[in-house]
């Protein structure tokens, strides 16, 4: 009886490492933090603000100028995840003005957290 409580107490032991999942954080599209949104400034060329933000996801043939960056982001932790949207809007090829859908968080700095 000894023995065969004690195996089965290694085996519970041994398979509960087994029995874990493993979620990976999901990033799709355009991070884009708070720094990278501080670096923009009105007046700035679509090639400068393709270099600091980076390629846009979408943009419309209706409204040429203007650009979309979409960002979904699920942590590993957690079982929903955040979308957000920031809109960049030209006027003759110059920077004018740039919309965000949601504040991002101060302490969002990188996009990997």
């Amino acid at each position: 009886m000894r023995i065969l409580l004690l195996s089965f107490l290694f085996l519970t032991t041994a398979l509960s490492g087994c029995l874990s999942v493993y979620r990976v954080e999901v990033q799709q599209g355009n991070v884009v933090t708070q720094e990278m949104i501080d670096k923009l400034k009105p007046g700035m060329t679509r090639s400068q603000v393709r270099f600091v933000l980076g390629t846009p996801l979408v943009t419309d043939a209706f409204h040429p100028d203007r650009w979309d960056y979409y960002s979904y982001i699920r942590p590993s932790n957690e079982k929903t995840g955040q979308t957000r949207r920031l809109t960049v809007i030209f006027k003759d090829d110059s920077l004018l003005s740039v919309h965000s859908e949601k504040p991002l968080d101060p302490e969002s700095k990188s996009p990997a957290g």
